[in-house]
């Protein structure tokens, strides 16, 4: 029989297993002081200022924009250096800290869709994981393209760097990443799985690092770190930048607490038995790595941060495809949120998950929004209001305070020291237009417009991993 026309059948398997207990009377606790904490706070806020204001409109206005800045300023420093404070306890706690060996099965899912120009290049880089027992199952997700010609051509027992590693291939009609996730992850008989793009490239200690979190059984998930791998341009290398210090840090920062609110799709690790209590992947939403993060934590299983499982991306090389995938990314999150809006409001369900939803909703929504209105409003004071000396320098404090992650992000990974002068732009241009298109994909998801995926083109000019092509093995058949 010819193995390679054998076809099969893989069936979604929804059984909820028991997850971590929680301890539902400190819960309410916190939530009773924190919110005691913030009531006070206004209360505050109301009682010292209410007597300043001056009774004229002009003074009232001026007033108002000067205490509107020192307060967004104050803002923008808690959210500063609350996460700068957090990502250094994480990383010292990192660096000291020691894991033990521990080596399962592991089966790497890669979902393919018109990645013929970047597959075989991710594939290479996966042989040459430094991890001694692991296999890789390509899931081309009904491509038009030569990905599944390509994808046959890799199928079998390749060579990698610590032995022979079996590679299979599911074809299977299209139906989203989220479906071709679960088809590969319910045709792996592993434990343990590790989910990526197509594009992505990861470093060679990737698997070893990651697998070792799991010796503590109440960890569900680890998220990787991402990078961008196609720099040397100014939109690039912001991006770069971008990914160091506004996702990396902030992971890092989450994974102090054990509270990743994202796994990123370019990395992400799992112990089965989470994924099938989460009910695996959905397809209901444009951002469906936070989607079934969310099913993870709301199931009460700790999700940590991985900086040294490292995998290397292609980033948007055009403003319109990168406005584009922030669109997807925001009205993705929203969707998220929105489907998971029980925890939203009601933080006795599970605080975990409610602390992380309102973190979500507040980076997704409310912060785009504030600054965007704050840049706008400050500018309008300094021109009819004589304010453009107070302007300047809160925009010179924002510079510095830029600076100061760039400089740290970039010493605690290594990374390279001239992106820093980046920073000098990067809150001013970069962010302020990736909010814009935060806030239009917000106004639309709300009131409902349609919208499809979409597509990132692949140039393929990020980087081999330096490995030959392998001659396909005649062993093992396609699925």
């Amino acid at each position: 029989m010819n193995i390679a026309n054998q076809k099969y059948q893989i069936a979604l398997d929804n059984r909820e297993l028991k997850s971590p207990k929680r301890n539902l009377g400190a819960e309410k606790i916190r939530a009773i002081f924190i919110s005691g904490i913030i009531s006070l706070l206004l209360i505050l806020t109301i009682i010292f200022t209410l007597p300043l204001t001056v009774l004229t409109w002009s003074g009232l206005f001026v007033y108002s924009s000067i205490v509107s800045l020192v307060i967004f300023l104050f803002i923008l420093l808690i959210r500063y250096f609350a996460t700068l404070f957090m990502a250094y306890f994480y990383m010292t706690r990192y660096t000291v800290e020691s894991k033990e060996g521990y080596y399962p099965f592991i089966s790497v899912i890669v979902p393919v869709y018109n990645e013929g120009v970047v597959i075989k290049q991710s594939i290479e880089s996966l042989l040459d994981l430094d991890y001694p027992n692991y296999e890789i199952i390509i899931v081309n997700d009904g491509s038009t393209d030569n990905t599944a010609v390509i994808g046959e051509s890799l199928v079998g027992h390749q060579a990698g760097r610590n032995g022979h590693v079996k590679v299979s291939l599911i074809n299977k009609p299209n139906g989203g990443k989220a479906k071709a996730l679960n088809a590969g992850i319910q045709y792996s008989e592993a434990q343990y799985v590790l989910c990526m793009d197509g594009d992505s490239q990861l470093t060679p200690n990737s698997l070893k690092v990651a697998i070792r979190h799991f010796i503590d059984p109440a960890v569900g998930a680890v998220a990787g770190n991402v990078k961008v791998q196609n720099r040397k341009r100014v939109l690039t290398d912001l991006q770069a930048l971008e990914y160091l210090e506004g996702l990396n840090m902030a992971r890092s920062a989450q994974g102090f607490v054990q509270m990743v609110n994202i796994i990123p799709g370019p990395i992400g690790l799992f112990r089965k038995t989470a994924l099938r209590d989460a009910g695996f992947y959905s397809s209901d939403t444009f951002a469906e790595d936070a989607d079934v993060t969310l099913k993870i934590l709301a199931n009460n299983w700790k999700i940590v941060y991985e900086p040294n499982a490292i995998a290397y991306t292609e980033a948007p090389i055009s403003i319109y495809q990168l406005l584009k995938q922030r669109y997807r990314w925001t009205r993705g999150i929203l969707q998220a949120v929105r489907k998971h809006k029980r925890y939203l409001f009601n933080p006795t369900v599970n605080f975990n998950n409610s602390f992380v939803l309102w973190q979500m909703f507040y980076e997704a929504l409310v912060w785009p929004a504030m600054n965007i209105f704050v840049n706008l409003y400050f500018i309008i004071v300094a021109l009819f209001y004589g304010l453009s000396s107070f302007i300047f320098l809160w925009w010179i404090g924002i510079a510095v305070l830029d600076l100061m992650a760039a400089v740290y992000c970039i010493a605690a990974e290594k990374e390279e020291f001239r992106l820093v002068p980046y920073a000098i732009i990067y809150r001013i241009v970069f962010i302020l237009l990736i909010d814009v298109t935060k806030a239009m994909a917000t106004v639309e998801e709300f009131l409902g417009f349609r919208m499809t995926w979409g597509k990132l083109e692949r140039t393929g000019t990020g980087g081999s991993s330096g490995l030959a092509a392998k001659p396909a093995a005649n062993t093992a058949g396609t699925r």
